[in-house]
């Protein structure tokens, strides 16, 4: 039986048809790649996260020589506002941008495991968790749940 799997996303042509907030929280991603540590890549991932409360957390991509020591920007993000705010963390929306070793704007979608991070926050706070995407063209991708960037997910329930 064949099934057919739909995704579901908004593309902006431009950063400025989001509003005040969600240009904030890009801008606020671009900042963070310039913490980023990635020696080996050369690409610097930066993701910021928007709290219930209204703060802002962000975080970079972090190599390592032994490659899977390192952490992306995403779960840095993510782990981050979890260790500050502790049980009751509620994540609205997270935004990641990211440039290359040429420091021109480049495109970085989640991978796997962030993916994955990002469901598992969504199942702790029972609510979805907006995904702003920038891309290398100035437009911008926005997922309304993380359940759209990995809808296979692996659950506990299985």
């Amino acid at each position: 039986m064949q099934k057919t799997l739909t995704i579901n996303y908004q593309e902006y042509e431009s950063e400025q048809e989001l509003n005040a907030t969600d240009r904030e929280l890009i801008a606020a991603a671009r900042k963070a790649t310039e913490g980023s540590y990635s020696p080996y890549s050369h690409f610097s991932v930066g993701a910021a996260v928007k709290l219930g409360s209204g703060d802002i957390v962000t975080g970079s991509n972090q190599e390592n020589l032994a490659y899977p020591s390192g952490l992306c920007a995403e779960r840095v993000a993510l782990f981050t506002a979890s260790a500050q705010t502790g049980k009751g963390c509620e994540v609205v929306a997270l935004a990641i941008a990211a440039v290359d070793s040429n420091g021109k704007a480049a495109e970085a979608s989640p991978c796997g495991a962030c993916r994955q991070v990002m469901i598992e926050q969504e199942q702790r706070q029972g609510k979805p968790l907006r995904t702003l995407v920038a891309l290398d063209d100035g437009r911008v991708r926005e997922y309304n749940s993380a359940v759209d960037l990995l809808p296979f997910v692996f659950d506990a329930e299985l």
